[in-house]
């Protein structure tokens, strides 16, 4: 029997393995599985590689498993490093085409008399370098007629052309473009006077509302300003963009306002005197009213400026915002737009103003009409300006919230502009006709979305005896170097956001680079200084000494380093060298500037020294631009806003104050940026 067994074991070993037909896996009982009736989850051990085996006897290959054993892993082969994959191209950043201007002008076609609604220019299609040009094709297209204004009326064409924009205001607007436009500087001073010294209406002179870019103090400050505006002209000053500039001290709002007073002083405008029963004695040409501080973009002061303006209705008449070019007169414009200042259907009439850095975006005179603030107005507006004031930004809508978070990113200084006199809406009127709606099954129903909006106008009866703000063009100012560059330059000088001043301690021989528009060096001096700039954040600062100063102004000026003027040599070449100007001062604490050297528009830097030490610079401007000394200086304390300073540097870690938001309760997170905001 043992021996039977034995022979049935020894043939079944060499007889080949059996296939198994493909079908569902078969489980054996639990008694006969591995590891018996046991209930805990039994490892398996991984399965051994396939071992070659000896030739069976017929001639077939036995393959022997053990589960049991598992063979030591042996030593990797050496692989061969794979081919190294083909360099990519660098793909570099694709630049943005400039848009294609086209269409065709028409000499033969008559203007229309209808001004843009973005620049105020009357709109024609006769030359494209006369402001207010349209191509023929667009011109004809928008009057719906291709004989011109031969076949329409003049209220025809009025309507048809009304909210139209100039080929040059939707360059700017839609493509960031900027066409030069032949009006000279005395056509613009001509047609400011003309519209300030007519003949006043409502039996009241006009209130002047002169706007100046504190950034500028104190250049945007017209010396012409009193032969411009007139004898007798009331004038409130307005300094704006203060949202720009970082608070030094608790009082620094206060400083601004001394400064810009001094600075109208010193051209001829000066405050009335009070004189015996409450008549007013001018003291000069010019009444100058009062002065107030504000940020046209942010919103920062312009409630209580509009406050000002209604309590200022009996005495003054019409208002024309004056000053020069890129101090914000547009901004102001658009913003008092959606203001309780003007008539509650005005944003629904009058478009907003094309607003663009390029100097001179306003080309003839905008309007709108100004709500007459009768009593009952007057008490509706200071309530809901009380309930403005007990909110708290966590009580504010979520879309005001995140108007807020963005404005917090490009201001230091933010107000809450509202409106209490709105438009009431009329209620949507549905038209039914069952013909229209009748369809067959075989039919789909067609529904015609592409209705023509209702525009909205004025009555006769409500402009009869209306006042209006006027909007006039930017004055060009003289030895600027802002007339030296191109549109792109111009986008990185001019400040859009919040300035983070940027502290270097400078030895004597050492030199500062403000791009390649300005250049100081540190001649002589005791110890070391520190000069603090204050100008746009796009705008490099770049130090070296003065043995190096020059070949790298040759080298790098034009080029990624200085960035300002931008366009290599061929730039350079048209580009007016640097003039020098020896400049000497004496430091008096370094707690302290004593004065900030100007360079033109394109900024300043604050130089503060230690105690009696004089100090010799020399700084640089372009030709045909002007270098300011300005003492006091706008922001003395300036050299406190610092982080440390940067180990093996000239430099300083930039700080930057928080925020802070004018019309809110006080509390939460407001009321702790209130106790920081002017900790230095």
């Amino acid at each position: 029997m043992h021996r039977l067994s034995r022979a049935l074991l020894g043939a079944l070993a060499r007889a080949p393995p059996l296939r198994q037909r493909p079908g569902p896996a078969r489980l054996l009982p639990a008694a006969l599985r591995p590891g018996g009736l046991s209930t805990r989850a039994r490892r398996e051990p991984p399965a051994a590689p396939p071992r070659p085996a000896a030739p069976g006897p017929g001639g077939g290959e036995e393959q022997f498993v053990f589960p049991e054993y598992v063979p030591e892993p042996g030593p990797a082969p050496a692989r061969e490093p794979p081919p190294a994959a083909p360099a990519r191209p660098e793909r570099r950043p694709r630049e943005k085409r400039q848009h294609r201007v086209t269409g065709r002008p028409d000499p033969s076609v008559p203007p229309s008399g209808v001004s843009c609604s973005g620049c105020g220019a009357e709109l024609h299609c006769r030359d494209p370098a006369v402001p207010g040009y349209l191509p023929s094709e667009k011109y004809l297209g928008v009057l719906g007629s291709s004989e011109g204004l031969g076949a329409l009326g003049s209220s025809e064409a009025h309507r048809a052309l009304q909210g139209a924009v100039c080929q040059r205001c939707w360059l700017l607007v839609h493509h960031h473009q900027a066409l030069h436009m032949q009006v000279s500087r005395e056509q613009y001073r001509n047609l400011v006077s003309a519209a300030l010294r007519s003949p006043p209406r409502h039996g009241r002179s006009p209130l002047v509302l002169y706007m100046v870019d504190m950034l500028d103090l104190p250049d945007s400050v017209l010396p012409d300003l009193p032969q411009l505006v007139g004898a007798g002209s009331n004038i409130l000053v307005v300094g704006n963009k203060v949202d720009l500039l970082p608070g030094d001290s608790p009082d620094y709002l206060k400083r601004f306002r001394k400064q810009l007073l001094r600075s109208c002083a010193r051209v001829g405008i000066l405050p009335a005197a009070q004189g015996t029963g409450g008549q007013v004695g001018r003291t000069g040409s010019q009444n100058l009213v009062d002065v107030h501080l504000i940020s046209a973009k942010t919103g920062y002061g312009v409630e209580e400026l509009i406050s000002k303006l209604q309590r200022s209705w009996k005495c003054n008449g019409d208002v024309y915002l004056v000053g020069a070019t890129n101090s914000g007169k547009s901004t102001l414009f658009n913003t008092l737009l959606q203001s309780d200042y003007c008539k509650s259907k005005t944003p629904e009439v009058i478009n907003r103003a094309t607003i663009s850095p390029w100097p001179g975006t306003t080309l003839n005179l905008l309007k709108f009409p100004i709500i007459n603030p009768t009593s009952d107005r007057l008490f509706r507006r200071q309530e809901r300006l009380k309930a403005d004031a007990e909110k708290t930004e966590e009580q504010l809508s979520d879309d005001e919230q995140k108007y807020l978070k963005c404005l917090k990113k490009q201001g230091y200084l933010i107000g809450r502009v509202g409106r209490t006199f709105q438009q009431q809406k009329s209620k949507a009127v549905i038209d039914f006709d069952p013909d229209e709606l009748s369809f067959n099954m075989e039919e789909e129903p067609v529904f015609s979305s592409n209705k023509p909006k209702e525009r909205v106008e004025f009555t006769y009866n409500e402009l009869k005896d209306a006042r209006w703000f006027f909007d006039t063009p930017g004055i060009v100012k003289e030895n600027c170097v802002l007339n030296l560059l191109t549109e792109k330059e111009v986008k990185l000088v001019l400040p859009t956001h919040a300035i983070v001043p940027r502290t270097f301690v400078l030895k004597p021989g050492m030199v500062l680079f403000l791009g390649a528009l300005g250049r100081i060096d540190y001649l002589q001096g005791a110890k070391s200084s520190w000069f603090s700039v204050v100008a746009s954040n796009l705008l490099p600062v770049y130090v070296t000494t003065l043995e190096k100063a020059d070949s790298i102004y040759q080298k790098h000026a034009g080029k990624t380093l200085l960035k300002v003027p931008m366009g290599g040599e061929e730039r350079m070449k048209e580009f007016p060298p640097l003039i020098p100007q020896d400049i000497t001062l004496e430091g008096i604490g370094t707690l302290e500037a004593v004065a900030d050297i100007k360079l033109s528009s394109a900024g300043w830097v604050a130089i503060t020294a230690h105690l009696e030490d004089k100090l010799q610079l020399r700084a640089y401007t372009p030709e045909g631009t002007t270098l300011m000394i300005r003492k006091p200086p706008l922001l003395p304390h300036i050299v406190d806003i610092k982080g440390n300073r940067i180990r093996g540097s000239a430099s300083y870690r930039t700080k930057k104050p928080p925020p802070l938001v004018e019309n809110l309760q006080a509390n939460g997170t407001n009321k702790q940026i209130k106790k920081r905001v002017f900790k230095i």
